[in-house]
């Protein structure tokens, strides 16, 4: 295999050998004002650029590696003279030209007043080079057979997000500057004209946590057939098109088709009971509800990703594109325990601290807020039986997912009160509770839901009256 390098020893162009871009005149006048002023440009240059990576040619990256050392490593003045001092002691003075070099360079410029300007050009031109490099790089990865092609997918586009990243440098500001703003961002939520996080629907929980926020990671946990699949649908019914301001969100169901996943929204939207999809004993005006419903639901933007066995490398690969392409606000899983990590772990509870780490890391990478719906252990029923309330213990491989989540919730009701349900309970509803055990930026507490087991539908208990009834049957 031909490993294309260009004359400075890193990966050039895959098409040709030409030079990558530069600008060696304002790498030189950068390196002058470091000289020339040390105290303010050698910090400025640091903060902007990062490293002597930033620097295309090799003589310039000895020179700022030298004088980098010098100042915050041996906390040593930088002049003329030291540089040269301490390039002698590495070993490349003579590489770089000697004392002239030096001497040139310090008097390539008349003021260091440009040198933010001059640090945008070369951090431009680096990132040019870094996209060149990814390119390469993945064109020769993709000769390589030693690694699965989506172990290649996902290191590809984790380099480009990287370097996408680089773009994005958050300033240093003042207390007084973003005062200012500050006070007009609480003023927007106290006049309810701004939301702190995404309304999940149901007032009580967001009350409670002040919605799903940016970078969070919200662990849904609930014993088989309880209904976390059902309460997951609901908030991103909610989220999509029962909302002032609809947001877009990724649905990666893990158990069930996307068909299946699209007959439960229209389910819940039109009112009319699942099971009249199978035993079709639709009554006269149910499909013109479900045309209705149909209708709303394609306004709605939802992704629905059906992948059974879904890997984590996968989700961050899928997530990123999604959010890239269609500005996601919000990515819900079903369920955490049935992915996978790439590669062969033996230790289930290692796996599953991987996947949860790795959740929560993408959920501060895209700055979205993420919904992981989890299982339960069985000895939640073993000890206590069927009504019992559940603890962060009961959730299966439960120490990293504790750990790597913000809030931590428990769906819980009886389950066996829907097995034998009557029209008249189903019309009132079943009592359940959203039970938060865990909220590392807020209250903990119990949240008094509705379940509507025909329609698969759980709402907020403070929400109606006894004269609003949810459930009509016409």
């Amino acid at each position: 295999m031909v490993d294309i390098r260009n004359s400075d020893g890193v990966p050039g162009s895959a098409v040709n050998e030409r030079p990558q871009p530069h600008n060696l005149e304002v790498e030189r006048a950068v390196l002058a004002a470091m000289l020339r002023e040390p105290r303010p440009c050698i910090d400025m240059v640091i903060e902007q650029l990062g490293g002597a990576d930033a620097f295309y040619s090799h003589l310039h990256r000895e020179v700022f590696k030298a004088v980098d050392l010098l100042y915050n490593h041996r906390n040593l003045g930088v002049d003329l003279i030291s540089v040269a001092h301490q390039l002698a002691k590495n070993g490349t003075l003579e590489d770089i030209g000697g004392e002239i070099f030096l001497a040139e360079l310090y008097n390539s410029i008349a003021t260091t007043a440009n040198l933010e300007g001059w640090c945008d050009i070369v951090r431009e031109y680096h990132i040019l080079r870094n996209m060149i490099n990814v390119c390469s790089e993945s064109l020769l990865k993709c000769y390589d057979n030693s690694i699965s092609v989506r172990e290649l997918i996902d290191q590809i586009e984790t380099d480009l997000f990287k370097v996408r990243n680089v773009t994005n440098r958050a300033d240093i500001v003042t207390l007084k500057e973003t005062l200012g703003e500050t006070f007009k961002n609480i003023q927007a939520l106290i006049n309810g004209e701004m939301e702190i996080g995404i309304p999940t629907g149901l007032p009580d929980l967001d009350r409670m946590i002040g919605g799903m926020k940016p970078g969070e990671m919200f662990v849904l946990g609930a014993r088989p057939s309880i209904g976390k699949t059902s309460l997951a649908l609901n908030i991103i019914r909610n989220i999509t098109i029962q909302t002032n301001t609809p947001r877009t969100v990724a649905f990666f169901s893990l158990e069930m088709t996307s068909e299946q996943v699209a007959r439960r929204l229209i389910c819940t939207e039109s009112e009319i009971p699942e099971a009249r999809f199978f035993d079709g004993s639709f009554k006269n005006n149910e499909m013109q509800k479900l045309t209705q419903a149909v209708a709303v639901l394609q306004k709605a933007k939802i992704f629905i990703d059906p992948t059974g066995g879904l890997t984590i490398a996968e989700l961050r690969a899928k997530a990123r594109r999604l959010r890239m392409m269609h500005h996601i606000d919000f990515i819900a899983i079903d369920y955490l325990q049935l992915m996978k990590v790439d590669g062969r772990i033996d230790n289930r509870q290692q796996e599953v601290a991987e996947i949860s780490s790795g959740i929560k890391k993408l959920a501060k990478e895209l700055n979205i807020p993420i919904l992981v719906l989890a299982q339960l252990n069985r000895e939640v029923e073993k000890t206590a039986g069927a009504s019992a309330r559940p603890r962060l213990s009961h959730l299966r491989e439960s120490g990293s997912i504790e750990q790597d989540a913000d809030i931590v919730s428990f769906l819980h009701r009886n389950r066996d009160e829907s097995k034998s349900i009557s029209s008249e309970q189903d019309q009132s509803g079943l009592d359940a509770e959203l039970i938060l055990e865990k909220n590392r930026n807020g209250q903990t507490g119990v949240v008094k839901l509705k379940f509507f087991a025909s329609r698969m539908e759980f709402v907020n208990v403070s929400r109606f009256s006894d004269e609003d009834r949810p459930y009509r049957d016409d």
